[in-house]
C-alpha cells in the first residue's frame, strides 16, 4: 500500500531535474558579488556573463527539440546532464572573465536541450487534462531551487568556497544522472512497474526507427503557429531573468545588504514562485476541466498573470521602503509564475508530434530575453546608479505580451500541408 506508482516515480524524477538545473543555473547570481570582488568585474561585465548562458541556451533548445523529437527524451538528457555537470565543476576553476563566460556558454548547451526533452517525455507519460499541473509542479520545483540556492551557497562557502560550492553542485547533479539512467523510459510501456491505469488516457509513444530517413520538419508551419507564444515567452522572460540574474545583486549592492541577508530576501521572493507554478498549472488544468475550453484554460491565466506584475512592480519602481519593495517584489514573482504551467501546455497542445522542437522554441524566446535583458541591467546600473529604473521596461515588455496572447491558438492542432515545408 506504500508502493509509488510508477509515474510518481517519473514525475519526482523531472521535479528533481527542473531543480537541479536552476540551482545550477542560477548559483551565479548567487555569488556574484563573491565573484566580481575576487575577479575584479564591472557589473557590465557581470551582466555580459550572465546572459552568457542564454546565448547557447537559446540555440540549442531548437537543435536539442529537433534530436529529442528524433533521438527520444532518455538518451537526449543523458547527453545535456553530462555536459551541465561538466560545466558546472569547471566553474569552480576559473580564472578570470573570459574562462567564466565560456563555462556559461556550456552550460548553455548542457541545459538548452533539456526542457524541449523534458517536455516530450511528459506528454507521452501524462494525459492531455494532466499537462498544466505537470508542467505546473515540476517548474515550481525549478523556483524552489531559485529560493534555497542563495543559502545553499552561503553554507558551501562558510565550509568551503564559493569555487568549492560549485564542484560540490556538480557532484550532486552527477548522482541525479545516475538515477536518470536506471529508471527512465521513452516509453511508459516499457517502464517494468506500470499498470493498465497509469496507461488509460496516455498517448501511444510513437518510437523511431533511426534507420529510416526521418520525414522533413515543418520549420515555416511551426514557426507561424509558434511565434505569437514564443513573443510572450519572450515577455515573460524579460522580466524573469531579472529576477534569476540580479536579484542577489540588487538586494546586496542596491540595498547595501550583506551576502546571508541578501540570501534571505532573495530566497523568499523566489518561494512565492515554488507555489506560483503549481497554482497556475492546477488552476489551468480546472478550467480546462470545467469549460472544455483550452483557450480560456492557456490564455487567461496568462493574461491575469501579466497585469497583475505590471501593476506590482511599479511601487518597485517608486518606493523607498524595503517592506514594500519585497511584499511587491515577492507577490509579482509569484504572478509571473502562474504563467507557467498554461504557457509549457501549449506546444503540446498545438502539436504532440513536434512538441520537442515547438517547446523548444517557445523557450527560446525566454533565452532571447536572458540574452539582453542581464546586459541591459547592468549598462543601466553603471551609467545611472538607479538598480529600480531597469524594471521600467518590464512594465512595457508585459503589456505587450498581453496583446500577443490573444493570437496563440492552442484549441487548434497544427496542420502540415503535403510538400509545404
Amino acid at each position: 500500500m506504500f508502493q509509488l506508482r510508477a509515474r510518481t516515480k517519473i514525475l519526482a524524477l523531472f521535479c528533481v531535474m527542473s531543480f537541479l538545473m536552476y540551482v545550477d543555473r542560477v548559483n551565479l547570481a548567487a555569488t556574484a558579488g563573491l565573484i566580481k570582488d575576487e575577479l575584479g568585474l564591472s557589473n557590465t561585465e557581470l551582466g555580459v556573463i550572465f546572459s552568457a548562458f542564454a546565448y547557447t541556451y537559446a540555440i540549442f533548445q531548437i537543435i536539442g527539440g529537433w534530436f529529442v523529437d528524433r533521438l527520444g527524451a532518455r538518451r537526449m538528457i543523458i547527453f545535456c546532464g553530462v555536459i551541465w555537470v561538466i560545466a558546472t565543476v569547471l566553474t569552480g576553476f576559473v580564472g578570470g572573465f573570459i574562462s567564466l563566460f565560456m563555462a556559461r556558454l556550456l552550460l548553455g548547451v548542457g541545459e538548452g536541450a533539456a526542457l524541449p526533452s523534458q517536455a516530450r517525455a511528459i506528454t507521452y507519460w501524462f494525459k492531455p487534462q494532466q499537462r498544466g499541473f505537470v508542467q505546473g509542479i515540476t517548474h515550481s520545483f525549478s523556483r524552489l531551487g531559485n529560493a534555497i540556492t542563495p543559502p545553499i551557497i552561503v553554507v558551501l562557502v562558510a565550509f568551503w568556497s564559493w569555487r568549492g560550492a560549485f564542484i560540490s553542485l556538480g557532484i550532486i547533479t552527477f548522482i541525479w544522472l545516475v538515477s536518470w539512467i536506471i529508471s527512465f523510459k521513452d516509453d511508459p510501456r516499457d517502464h517494468k512497474d506500470i499498470t493498465a491505469d497509469e496507461l488509460d488516457g496516455v498517448p501511444v509513444y510513437e518510437k523511431k526507427d533511426l534507420s529510416i530517413k526521418a520525414e522533413p520538419t515543418p520549420w515555416g508551419p511551426l514557426l507561424k503557429r509558434m511565434g505569437p507564444t514564443m513573443g510572450v515567452y519572450f515577455c515573460y522572460g524579460w522580466t524573469s531573468w531579472l529576477f534569476f540574474t540580479w536579484l542577489p545583486t540588487f538586494f546586496m549592492h542596491g540595498r547595501n545588504m550583506d551576502l546571508k541577508s541578501s540570501a534571505l530576501f532573495t530566497a523568499g521572493v523566489f518561494l512565492s514562485g515554488v507555489v506560483g507554478n503549481t497554482v497556475g498549472g492546477l488552476v489551468s488544468d480546472r478550467v480546462l476541466k470545467n469549460t472544455g475550453n483550452v483557450v480560456t484554460a492557456r490564455r487567461n491565466i496568462i493574461i491575469f498573470s501579466f497585469i497583475t506584475v505590471l501593476l506590482l512592480l511599479i511601487p518597485v519602481i517608486n518606493t523607498q521602503s524595503l517592506l514594500v519593495m519585497t511584499i511587491c517584489l515577492s507577490v509579482a514573482f509569484f504572478c509571473l509564475e502562474l504563467t507557467i504551467g498554461p504557457i509549457w501546455a501549449v506546444p503540446m497542445d498545438i502539436t504532440p508530434k513536434y512538441v520537442g522542437i515547438a517547446s523548444g522554441l517557445m523557450n527560446a524566446g525566454s533565452a532571447v530575453a536572458g540574452i539582453i535583458s542581464p546586459i541591459v541591467f547592468g549598462v543601466i546600473i553603471d551609467r545611472t546608479g538607479n538598480w529600480s529604473l531597469p524594471f521600467y521596461g518590464s512594465v512595457v515588455l508585459l503589456v505587450v505580451g498581453i496583446f500577443l496572447t490573444f493570437f496563440m491558438r492552442p484549441d487548434i492542432q497544427l496542420r502540415v500541408p503535403e510538400n509545404k515545408f
